[in-house]
């Protein structure tokens, strides 16, 4: 199991279901959306080619291990 952070910053629990090198995966997860249900329960979301923080700077869209410190979040900078 690892971390994955969504686009706004939020952590879910993730299981990886493949890996691609040392350093991206792709995640299954459970939905954040208490809404998205179906006949199973809360739906799942996948995210393939997920790149590990410590390679990607922003502060979403990356896995993590659960012990690592987060990416800060960063604020948008002017043109």
């Amino acid at each position: 199991m690892v971390i994955f952070v969504d686009a706004v910053g939020r952590d879910q629990n993730a299981l990886v279901t493949a890996v691609w090198g040392q350093n991206c995966v792709n995640v299954v997860m459970v939905s954040l959306d208490e809404k998205a249900t179906d006949n199973y329960g809360r739906q799942i979301e996948r995210s393939t080619s997920v790149l590990h923080g410590s390679v990607m700077p922003a502060h979403g869209m990356y896995w993590r291990w659960a012990d690592e410190v987060k990416n800060p979040i960063q604020e948008p900078t002017e043109k």
